[in-house]
């Protein structure tokens, strides 16, 4: 009965691994680019009490042997980069990827963050920052008497200083790939950074070496679907539920023990 006790009690804590994930991707259903996670299990370690192929006798062998399994545990939580919605802004710094690619920003440390919120603005300088200070890189300044901005698919910021002026090029928005996307490492803030399961960036222009497009005026949307996370809760709680049962009927198949006389 012990070991029932036990089994059941990994599932529970699986399923309440399980149930955090889900609240987190329902909680950033409104979060600019954010990408919903999912938990995902794997079995623990199996008392053999018969080997598979153990001899049974004169010329017999076992066909499946015994094998009891001892619960779960959480393998990974796998991060799902499929394209958000679209939310048309007409916001001049708000860019959407549409397509593969992460934006570069600087963190405070110095250090290069990737996203894929693209709601950005300028500062008192004409720098563009995203919505916590971190500068989009390569940095780009705005000149102070620009009467209109336009941001290409490929990425180029060009400009137009007061009126009846020439379009003028002021920089240009690059973006960053992995090899393994799902190995970043996920701060806050909307922000990742890199690890040896991602995989070195690799940089390069909109539309160019399998790198997305981008859209100037409209953001991407969390890819979190609310009814498939319902889904998803009901079924955690069902499964949590179930275990719990187990350790009760195994509580009272004790009790049924310990009163033998």
């Amino acid at each position: 009965m012990i070991k029932s006790l036990n089994t059941a009690a990994t599932g529970m804590k699986a399923q309440q691994t399980n149930m955090d994930t889900i609240a987190h991707n329902m909680a950033n259903v409104s979060t600019t680019g954010f990408k919903k996670s999912r938990a995902e299990f794997e079995d623990l370690i199996y008392q053999t009490q018969k080997e598979p192929g153990a001899t049974t006798g004169n010329l017999s062998r076992s066909p499946t042997g015994v094998q009891v399994g001892l619960g779960v545990k959480t393998s990974a939580i796998a991060r799902d980069y499929m394209q958000g919605s679209t939310k048309l802004t007409q916001a001049p710094f708000d860019l959407e990827i549409q397509g593969k690619g992460f934006f570069m920003v600087q963190l405070p440390n110095g250090e290069i963050g990737y996203t894929r919120d693209g709601s950005f603005k300028k500062d008192a300088d004409g720098v563009i920052k995203d919505s916590n200070g971190h500068i989009l890189m390569p940095g780009i300044t705005i000149p102070q008497n620009t009467t209109q901005v336009e941001i290409a698919g490929d990425g180029a910021v060009r400009v137009i200083q007061g009126y009846d002026a020439e379009v003028e090029t002021v920089g240009q928005i690059e973006l960053a790939n992995f090899v393994n996307p799902a190995g970043l490492k996920g701060v806050g803030k909307n922000v990742f950074i890199p690890t040896r399961s991602s995989g070195k960036p690799q940089q390069g222009v909109p539309g160019q070496n399998q790198m997305g497009m981008l859209a100037q005026g409209q953001l991407e949307q969390s890819n979190v679907n609310i009814v498939d996370e319902m889904v998803n809760m009901i079924t955690a709680q069902r499964a949590y539920e179930s275990n719990s049962k187990v350790i009760q009927a195994s509580d009272q198949m004790l009790q049924y023990v310990n009163g033998l006389r």
